[in-house]
């Protein structure tokens, strides 16, 4: 079974291992610094659900989850 981006806890550092998508959504992920290997935290998520507050590379990001269930993680 594979876990994605959308389904980790607060606070627990993850590692990507893989992105999903393809074309221009897969790209952009990818120019936000979401690659193979990277460790990604996840912060805390908006009042609504959506986004959810991530620290990649040192930074922070917000995506939308529909955007995190594309990102595996281990």
């Amino acid at each position: 079974m594979t876990r994605t981006l959308k389904d980790v806890k607060y606070g627990v550092p993850v590692k990507v291992t893989k992105v999903n998508g393809e074309g221009p959504v897969r790209r952009r992920i990818m120019d936000m610094g979401i690659t193979k290997g990277c460790t990604i935290t996840v912060n805390r998520c908006a009042p609504l659900g959506d986004p959810i507050e991530l620290t990649v590379r040192g930074y922070e990001l917000s995506i939308r989850k529909s955007d995190a269930a594309m990102i595996e993680v281990e």
